[in-house]
C-alpha cells in the first residue's frame, strides 16, 4: 500500500508533463521567403519573419486557417506552340537547352501544367493545317503528325539553326528534362482551334470579316454528319501522340467556342451543341478507350461566360460524368478576375475543376492612344529588354479602343502586365481555381511569329538575330508561383482585413503541400511599402512588403 502511495505522485507528474507537451504549440518559422519586384528583385531571398503566439487585432491582417483546406492544385505553367518552337529553333543548341532548363528544370521555373494546340492556331508560323487535311477521308487513313514534326526549312527561314526542331520535339525536350529530376510532373492540356476545314459548314479554316464590319467573320461549325468523326479525330490525336511517347493529361473539345470573329482558326459551339457532342460522342469514346483517364475540360473561353456553360453542360448528369471540369481564359477584362462567378459555379458543382488554360499580353504593338505605341510614352518595341514596361501601366488589349457593339470599354483600361498576371493567379486560387496556364512560353522580340499578325507578350522573348534572350518579369513571377505551388497541394482558406488600403492594393492566397509546407502568395500593387500582419492559426508575424512586388512566404508547419 505504501509503495502504491509513493508511486502515485510520480504517475501524476508524468501525466501532467505529457499533457503539457501535447498542448504546447510548435513555434512557426519561415523556411523560405522570395520576392520579385519593380526594384529589380528576381526570386530574391529575404530575411525570415518571426512569429509570436496570440491573435493580432490591428492593422492590415491576413488570416490563414490551416485546418480549412479547399481545392487540390493541378499546377502552374505555360504553353507549347509552334511559334515558340520556331523561335527556339533559331538558338544555338546549348543556349536553347539552357532556356528549356529555365522553363522546365527544377532550378528554373519547373512548370508542371502546360498546354498545346491540336492542329494549327494563330501562333502557328504559317497556319491552316490539321492532321487530316485530305478531304473526305472518313477512315482517317491519311492522319499524320507530320506538321508537328517536320521542322523549318532553312532556305525559307534563314537564321534557323535547328531545322528539325518543331512543336513535338519541343514537348519531348521538356519531357526529357522532367525525366531527369525528382519532381517530374508535366501535365499537358491539348486544345484544338478547329476541326479539319472540310468537316465544317464554311469549308474554310476561317472567314475574316470586312474592315468596316470586322466582327462579323466566322470560324464555322461542324457539319452534323462529321460530329462523330471529329470525336474520333481527337481520340486519334491522343493515340498518335502516345505512340510518340507523349501522354496527354487533359483535352478540350475546342478552343474558344464563341469564335474570334474569323480572325484566325476557330470553330463554334453553343453550350447546348457542345453538351450534345460530349454526351453522345467524345465522352463515351474517351471512356471506352485506353484514354478514359484523360481529363475532359469543356468551354475553354472567357470567364464571364463560365456560369451559363456549366449550367448547361455540368447540369446535365449524363454529360457531367465524363467531364473533369471547365477551362477558362481572361480576355474579357484587363483587371477583373470574376471570382464571384467562380464562387457560384463551385457552389453548384463542387466536384468539378476550374482551370485557366490561356492568358497573355494580347495585341502587343497595336496602335492605341496613350498605350504602348504612343510616341509620347514609348519608343518602338520598348517592351523588349525593359522591365519598366512590365511593372507599370503601359499595356493595352484588344478592347482598349475598339468600337464593337456590346463591348464594355470600361473593362479594358490600360494595365500593368505583372499586376494582371499576379492578381489573376492569386485571386483565382483563393476562389477555387485548380490550375493556371500562360499562353506562348517563348516568342520573338516582336511578340510573334504569328501568321495573322496577332502579336502578344510572352514570359521569355528572344531577338532571333542577336540571340538575346530576355526573361521578362512575367517569367520570374510565374516561376515564383510554379516553384512554390505544386500539383497535389491544397488551397487554404484566407481572410483579408484591410486597414486604410484600396481594394486592389493587396492580394493574397495560400496553399499547403503534402509535406506540411504552407506557401503564402502576396501581391502589392502600390508604389509604397505595405505593412501586413500575417496570422497563421494561433500565431502571427509582422511582414513588410516591398513596393510593387510579388512575395512568397513558405512556412513549415
Amino acid at each position: 500500500m505504501m509503495k502504491l502511495f509513493m508511486v502515485l505522485p510520480m504517475i501524476l507528474v508524468t501525466a501532467l508533463f505529457i499533457t503539457s507537451c501535447k498542448v504546447e504549440k510548435k513555434q512557426l518559422t519561415t523556411s523560405l521567403r522570395l520576392v520579385t519586384s519593380e526594384e529589380g528583385d528576381k526570386l530574391a531571398k529575404r530575411d525570415n519573419v518571426e512569429f509570436t503566439s496570440g491573435q493580432v487585432s490591428k492593422g492590415n491582417i491576413l488570416k490563414i486557417n490551416t485546418n480549412e483546406l479547399k481545392q487540390e492544385m493541378d499546377g502552374i505553367g505555360s504553353s507549347f506552340t509552334e511559334s515558340s518552337a520556331f523561335v527556339l529553333a533559331h538558338l544555338d543548341v546549348e543556349l536553347r537547352k539552357e532556356v528549356m532548363e529555365n522553363i522546365f528544370g527544377e532550378k528554373g521555373a519547373n512548370f508542371s501544367l502546360t498546354r498545346t494546340h491540336i492542329g494549327s492556331c494563330d501562333f502557328s508560323v504559317e497556319g491552316k493545317y490539321s492532321y487530316l487535311d485530305k478531304v473526305g477521308d472518313t477512315e482517317m487513313e491519311s492522319f499524320t503528325l507530320e506538321p508537328d514534326k517536320r521542322g523549318f526549312d532553312t532556305d525559307k527561314y534563314q537564321g534557323v539553326k535547328a531545322p528539325d526542331y518543331d512543336l513535338l520535339p519541343m514537348i519531348k525536350e521538356a519531357m526529357a528534362i522532367k525525366k531527369n529530376q525528382k519532381d517530374d510532373e508535366l501535365r499537358i492540356v491539348a486544345s484544338a482551334w478547329t476541326a479539319p476545314y472540310w468537316m465544317k459548314d464554311i469549308e474554310e479554316w476561317f472567314i475574316k470579316g470586312t474592315p468596316e464590319n470586322n466582327h462579323q467573320g466566322t470560324g464555322g461549325m461542324l457539319k452534323p454528319e462529321y460530329e462523330e468523326l471529329y470525336a474520333d479525330y481527337l481520340v486519334k490525336y491522343l493515340e498518335e501522340y502516345k505512340k510518340e511517347g507523349v501522354d496527354v493529361w487533359s483535352l478540350t473539345p475546342v478552343n474558344e467556342p464563341h469564335g474570334n470573329n474569323g480572325q484566325w482558326e476557330s470553330m463554334h459551339f453553343t453550350p447546348e451543341s457542345q453538351n450534345e457532342f460530349v454526351k453522345k460522342y467524345l465522352g463515351p469514346k474517351l471512356h471506352n478507350s485506353r484514354f478514359k483517364d484523360v481529363k475532359l475540360l469543356v468551354y475553354d473561353q472567357n470567364r464571364d461566360g463560365l456560369e451559363h456553360w456549366t449550367d448547361v453542360i455540368l447540369g446535365d448528369e449524363e454529360t457531367a460524368k465524363y467531364v473533369y471540369g471547365t477551362a477558362v481564359h481572361w480576355y474579357e477584362s484587363t483587371f477583373k478576375v470574376y471570382e464571384d462567378v467562380f464562387e457560384r459555379v463551385n457552389a453548384k458543382f463542387p466536384d468539378k475543376a476550374i482551370i485557366h488554360t490561356e492568358g497573355c499580353i494580347d495585341d502587343l504593338g497595336k496602335d492605341a492612344p496613350g498605350g504602348i505605341t504612343d510616341p509620347e510614352r514609348f519608343k518602338e518595341k520598348d517592351w523588349f529588354d525593359n522591365d519598366s514596361f512590365w511593372w507599370n501601366d503601359n499595356a493595352t488589349d484588344w478592347g482598349y479602343s475598339a468600337t464593337w457593339q456590346g463591348l464594355k470599354v470600361e473593362d479594358h483600361p490600360i494595365y500593368t502586365p505583372v499586376h494582371r498576371y499576379a492578381r489573376n493567379i492569386i485571386v483565382s486560387i483563393d476562389h477555387w481555381l485548380k490550375g493556371w496556364i500562360d499562353w506562348n512560353v517563348v516568342l520573338d522580340k516582336n511578340g510573334g511569329p504569328n501568321h495573322v499578325g496577332n502579336f502578344c507578350g510572352a514570359p521569355i522573348m528572344i531577338d532571333t538575330e542577336t540571340q538575346n534572350v530576355y526573361y521578362t518579369p512575367i517569367y520570374h513571377v510565374l516561376a515564383q508561383f510554379s516553384k512554390t505551388i505544386r500539383p497535389g497541394d491544397r488551397a487554404v482558406k484566407t481572410e483579408k482585413i484591410i486597414d486604410g488600403l484600396g481594394s486592389d492594393d493587396l492580394h493574397a492566397c495560400a496553399t499547403l503541400s503534402k509535406d506540411g509546407v504552407l506557401s503564402i502568395q502576396l501581391l502589392n500593387t502600390t508604389k509604397e511599402e505595405i505593412e501586413l500582419n500575417l496570422q497563421v492559426d494561433e500565431q502571427y508575424a509582422p511582414v513588410k512588403m516591398k513596393a510593387n512586388s510579388v512575395e512568397t512566404i513558405q512556412i513549415q508547419l
